[in-house]
């Protein structure tokens, strides 16, 4: 009479947020200290968008070239974050800030796809990668 399905296993939760949050706040802290609290914010949320991408692409983190583009994005955000002159204005902080993490993530993202075309040309690697990316999204 009624269809019953029997429960799916539970998996044990992610705490992906909880720990990009706990690594964000000293360093909110330190660059508020340093400068001032609007520079810490626009730091945090990009850092965070940051890490955000790297997540979703974690699947590659066997691969050299994976952790050779974190390191050449983390150097170029260095100047966007410390030399770019933000609005110092009355408005929010997050109206200027969230559009260019916005913007930043889907530029991330698209260096880790675009590298992931570009070195697994081999069909045993792109296997290994689509196995990784579909149980991700399990």
């Amino acid at each position: 009479m009624f269809d019953y399905e029997s429960p799916k296993p539970e998996e044990p939760p992610d705490y992906t947020g909880v720990k990009i949050g706990a690594l964000l706040a000293p360093v909110f802290f330190l660059i508020t200290y340093l400068a001032n609290a609007d520079i810490g914010l626009s730091a945090c949320i990009i850092l965070g968008v940051i890490m955000i991408a790297i997540k979703f692409h974690w699947y590659l983190r066997k691969h050299i070239w994976f952790w050779a583009i974190i390191a050449v994005v983390l150097v170029l955000h260095v100047p966007l974050v410390f030399m770019v002159r933000w609005p110092q204005g009355h408005g929010p902080t997050l109206a200027y800030t969230m559009p260019v993490g916005i913007v930043d993530f889907l530029i991330i993202s698209g260096a880790f796809n675009l590298a992931e075309r570009i070195f697994l040309k081999d069909s045993s690697d792109k296997a290994v990668s689509e196995a990784d990316s579909s149980l991700r999204s399990e």
